[in-house]
């Protein structure tokens, strides 16, 4: 297939209900030249204790197809048992050249799409980045669904060790995640210098003790410098470490508030001075990505990050890394934020600057068209293959 023939995909993306921008990705996608696209998506999903109807279809300039599922959140599998009864005839419908699929390789969504595909090849985009035997049969359909992948997008080395380890053996393009610059921006108001306030540092995201908030509490408890922390997002935690702050006499410098829309994380942003992401390494849990790190960065705002799986990476040279259940390392950085203002503005430019280079929705979208046309075109190679001349022998 010509790099620029028009290229018919459709993607399988169950994040593509959860908000406005799991679809973002693909007006970008769409937005490029012969790429016609259908979006499948959940009419209704449950994640986290949410339950979330998608938006209707929009002018967005590809097609939607909002469809039924069964077994949406089902045993210790969650979500990876859920399938869309109506798949099979929509893919014959559309006949396209590349199914995408923005789910794991064990989901029963890619055991459908994988035999369902006809003639199209399959691009996988994977996160899992922590390699263990899962429960029959999902470790079978695991194998199965790649062993017949065309082309992987992968979130980091870490998942691209995975799939290798369980048997994909095929390209591989690396992918990062995208951040709305038109809602995460840096605050028009300059940093006043010098500094007339504490120290802000911020949190945004679940409330589980994997987290690591308890180290920022007794790092902020330990500071000789004015720090104040202040927390967005709800989850399990939450009494425990109201209770934590209470215990470390930390109540006025310590502020709790739920989830808010995308405008209201972009002004909570905004009002901080570093974003803390201290992730702890378990036998489950290694950070994927760490979207709010380029949410932060988008609106000028450094990150503090642990050394847990892909945050190194993604906050690059827009922050500072710190080993996981170290307080003491993490106070210590604090203090010298505190006194010298100016490494925050530096690190600050280069925040916004890592997120324009690397994590734009344009960049997403280059990456699934890229791999994209790369599995058609190699399976189309295959497919059709120039004829073998007659053999002919000489006369004797």
């Amino acid at each position: 297939m010509s790099s620029r023939a028009r290229l018919r995909i459709v993607s399988i993306a169950h994040p593509a209900a959860s908000s406005e921008a799991g679809r973002l990705r693909y007006r970008h996608l769409a937005a490029k030249a012969n790429i016609d696209l259908h979006l499948v998506m959940p009419a209704i999903w449950k994640e986290f204790g949410r339950t979330i109807v998608a938006e209707p279809p929009r002018a967005d300039g590809f097609s939607v197809h909002v469809l039924p599922i069964r077994l949406p959140r089902a045993g210790p599998m969650k979500w990876y048992l859920h399938f869309y009864p109506a798949l099979r005839r929509l893919l014959a419908e559309i006949d396209p050249d590349v199914i995408h699929l923005w789910e794991e390789p064990w989901s029963i969504v890619a055991l459908q799409a994988q035999l369902s595909r006809r003639r199209a090849a399959v691009v996988l985009e994977v996160d899992q980045n922590i390699l263990k035997r899962l429960p029959p049969p999902f470790e079978t359909i695991r194998r199965f669904v790649l062993a017949r992948t065309d082309h992987i997008l992968s979130r980091s080395l870490d998942a691209t060790s995975v799939v290798r380890a369980r048997g994909y053996a095929g390209p591989v393009t690396p992918i990062g995640y995208g951040v709305d610059l038109a809602t995460f921006v840096p605050n028009a108001e300059p940093v006043s210098t010098p500094r007339t306030r504490p120290l802000t540092i911020g949190y945004v995201g679940r409330l589980v003790e994997e987290k690591g908030l308890d180290d920022a509490l007794e790092a902020i408890a330990h500071s000789a410098a004015p720090v104040v922390l202040d927390i967005m997002g709800e989850g399990p935690d939450d009494a425990r470490l109201r209770q934590r702050v209470e215990m470390l006499g930390l109540a006025d410098r310590v502020t709790f508030r739920g989830w808010g829309p995308p405008q209201q994380v972009a002004a909570f942003l905004q009002s901080l001075d570093a974003l803390v992401l201290l992730t702890r390494t378990t036998n489950v849990v290694r950070e994927q990505f760490g979207r709010v790190i380029i949410e932060a960065q988008a609106c000028g705002i450094p990150v503090i990050g642990s050394t847990c799986g892909a945050i190194p990476d993604v906050v690059g040279d827009g922050g500072w890394i710190v080993p996981e259940h170290d307080p003491d390392s993490l106070r210590r950085l604090l203090d010298m934020l505190a006194a010298d203002p100016a490494m925050l503005r530096a690190k600050a430019s280069a925040a916004r600057a890592n997120v324009l280079s690397r994590f734009t929705y344009d960049a997403v979208a280059t990456a699934i068209e890229t791999a994209c046309r790369a599995a058609a075109s190699d399976r189309e190679a295959t497919r059709v293959k120039p004829l073998q001349p007659l053999g002919i022998g000489r006369p004797s």
